[in-house]
């Protein structure tokens, strides 16, 4: 298989203005850009969330699963063209990795859900912080299950 050209990140960290950084991203390109579409990934959640719970008045625990549809549905496109370079070569691996994918993000809902469940609804933490770290802890979670289960690279 031909080598892909290069992505709009890679033209950008080619660049000879970047010196020694372009070297160091190029080593670590799939984390590095994990973490900024996963800190991406996390402002929309948390922007929708504070839409649907602090504007809209919906309750806690449904504007998070809001938030996480939101959220999910961007990490997914971001995940597949740049941190992964997921290639599908028809729409029932498309089908098939979105099926793992959003099913990944479920289980690390749940353990959102019940982080803010403890201590926002039970222990009165403060909402927006409680979410800012479950988020933290979902994103480490997410990789996991992103990197091991769901963007395997193929056998060649």
């Amino acid at each position: 298989m031909a080598k892909k050209d290069k992505d709009i990140f890679d033209r950008i960290m080619s660049a000879k203005i970047w010196g020694p950084l372009g070297p160091f991203y190029f080593k670590n390109k799939e984390v590095l850009l994990y973490l900024l579409f996963g800190g991406l990934t996390t402002v929309v959640s948390i922007a929708s969330y504070y839409v649907a719970y602090k504007i809209c008045g919906i309750n806690v625990l449904i504007a998070n699963i809001i938030s996480w549809v939101f959220a999910v549905t961007f990490a997914y496109i971001t995940n597949k063209i740049w941190v992964f370079d997921s290639e599908t070569n028809n729409f029932k691996e498309v089908l098939g990795e979105i099926f793992k994918f959003y099913t990944g993000r479920l289980a690390t809902l749940v353990v959102e859900e019940v982080i803010i469940l403890v201590f926002d609804t039970l222990l009165h933490f403060n909402s927006m912080l409680v979410k800012l770290v479950a988020q933290i802890i979902v994103i480490v979670l997410n990789y996991i299950v992103s990197k091991l289960f769901v963007f395997k690279k193929k056998e060649a």
